[in-house]
């Protein structure tokens, strides 16, 4: 398939009752996005921090809301892998803080196929807030994810802000850049915003952005959340002049839908009105690139 459509969410962080709300609200989205006539949903980075809300003695500790929802992720990613079988779409769920063997915890998006298969993205750049409070540390593996759909690959919010992951990921196939996000403040969206933008031009390809949404005074860690989901494209033939093919308002929780054609990205990056994919080594100083695992979701 080269041909399909991507909804991006703009997902509000909910107090949830109890886990039963939560299954229910993220079955309630999957199936929005499904009768829409998604084949890939993308759901923002640092959405399942909601579920730090199903334990109240613990949801307003910075450190202790990280380890209720680590404990959480086996019976999330279930419900994930339920919903991706049933729907028959792609599901990127909302990354989480997981813990590791090592004891930290990383920060970690799961792409879902619908066959059962699914493969794991970790943050590779933290943010300062990741780094100086919350303590959350870096992946390592960077990973292009071969599916039904094409090949995919997942630059976690701040990663979409340095384009030597993203050109790598290129350089392995990607034809679409999912970016999950998580920002509280306009400066911040628009600092991913402009990334994402920048790694479609410059990789001749689609980059999908999906934000968390709205206020949770609850949570010391996504207790304000601005943002508007978008697919984005490189401006150049055959694409919008700006390259925005969808944009949600901002602020409204709402699923964003686009249709793209991965057969455009081949075409642009063979002859199209620029060749930034093919020049990119002629730039003086051209960095050598991070190593990339191909993941077979297929």
């Amino acid at each position: 398939m080269v041909s399909f459509t991507i909804a991006a969410a703009q997902y509000p962080i909910d107090r949830l009752a109890d886990w039963d709300a939560y299954e229910a609200k993220l079955t309630r989205w999957v199936d929005q996005a499904a009768e829409a006539g998604a084949s890939l949903a993308v759901f923002p980075e640092y959405g399942a921090m909601e579920l730090a809300s199903l334990d109240p003695a613990t949801m307003g500790d910075l450190a202790l809301s990280i380890e209720t929802v680590s404990a959480l992720l086996p019976r999330v990613d279930k419900l994930h892998a339920a919903l991706a079988a049933r729907t028959g779409m792609h599901l990127l769920a909302a990354s989480a803080p997981r813990k590791d063997a090592d004891g930290r915890f990383r920060n970690a998006a799961r792409l879902f196929a619908p066959n059962g298969r699914s493969g794991v993205q970790e943050k590779l750049v933290m943010t300062r807030f990741e780094r100086e409070e919350w303590n959350v540390a870096p992946g390592t593996a960077l990973r292009v994810f071969d599916t039904a759909l094409g090949r995919l690959a997942v630059t976690i919010c701040y990663d979409s802000e340095f384009p030597l992951l993203a050109r790598a990921c290129v350089e392995a196939g990607a034809e679409v850049l999912l970016v999950p996000s998580c920002t509280d403040t306009l400066h911040g969206y628009w600092r991913v915003r402009i990334g994402s933008q920048a790694r479609a031009l410059e990789g001749q390809c689609f980059a999908v952005q999906s934000p968390t949404v709205g206020e949770a005074g609850w949570s010391p860690a996504v207790d304000v959340n601005r943002g508007a989901a978008a697919i984005y494209g490189p401006p150049d033939r055959a694409m919008p002049e700006d390259g925005v093919l969808a944009k949600g308002t901002e602020g409204v929780a709402q699923w964003v839908f686009a249709a793209v054609d991965t057969t455009r990205v081949t075409e642009l990056r063979a002859d199209g009105g620029v060749l930034n994919v093919r020049h990119w080594a002629e730039q003086p100083g051209a960095a050598p690139l991070p190593p990339v695992e191909i993941v077979d979701l297929r």
